[in-house]
């Protein structure tokens, strides 16, 4: 196990999958998204991907995001939230993980960050912090953000798993696209944060190859 993860982390520190990686889940439009959204023109926000073993093989926890939210209610996400002044990546990642899930910053390993995602429908640019915990951790969920913890395997995470709906867009222009996806449990886990997790299951597949 300490080979595997010394392995990520060096591997985070090269060239990253980037982009392709992230389109593989990213859903398909057939007009494209305004030019003039630019990563500069988004408002900075970091989330936590976590990855602890339990039961033998590597989760992630993610988030239902709770009703009470103003923006993707009802999403699955990765803990995290906006950046506020003074901070980086790495501090916002782990404060929101504290915040909404009880993860204590101290049992963290930070090992890399992943390619920035911009989310136009929300106007943010999301910095994916990478994180380990030597133990499954203790989780405490803020219910008025979460409505649901849900702790994922990897292999539940894997491209032969993938399917596809169609659904409409719900900002203009309102029209159909396909929309990739992982089905966890009773849940689809779709857009900004099946595409960042699929840039950390190609960096784990490119390991696990070599």
């Amino acid at each position: 196990m300490s080979v595997r993860l010394d392995a990520l982390r060096r591997r985070l520190r090269e060239p990253l999958p980037g982009l392709p990686a992230q389109l593989q889940m990213a859903p398909r439009l057939r007009t494209p998204l305004d030019a003039s959204v630019t990563p500069a023109s988004l408002r900075q926000a970091a989330a936590l991907l976590l990855v602890y073993e339990h039961d033998g093989d590597w989760h992630i926890p993610l988030t239902l995001r709770g009703a009470a939210l103003r923006q993707h209610t009802g999403q699955v996400s990765l803990p995290g939230g906006r950046i506020d002044p003074g901070e980086t990546p790495e501090h916002a990642a782990l404060r929101e993980a504290y915040e909404e899930v009880g993860l204590r910053p101290d049992a963290v390993d930070l090992l890399g960050t992943l390619t920035p995602l911009p989310i136009p429908v929300s106007g943010h640019l999301l910095h994916p912090v990478v994180g380990y915990s030597t133990v499954r951790p203790q989780f405490v969920i803020a219910e008025h953000e979460v409505a649901r913890l849900l702790e994922v395997p990897l292999i539940q995470l894997q491209p032969a798993v993938v399917r596809w709906e169609r659904r409409l867009r719900s900002h203009p222009p309102l029209e159909s696209m396909d929309v990739p996806y992982f089905q966890i449990d009773d849940v689809q886990v779709w857009g900004a944060t099946a595409m960042v997790l699929a840039e950390f299951i190609a960096l784990v597949n490119e390991l696990d190859a070599g």
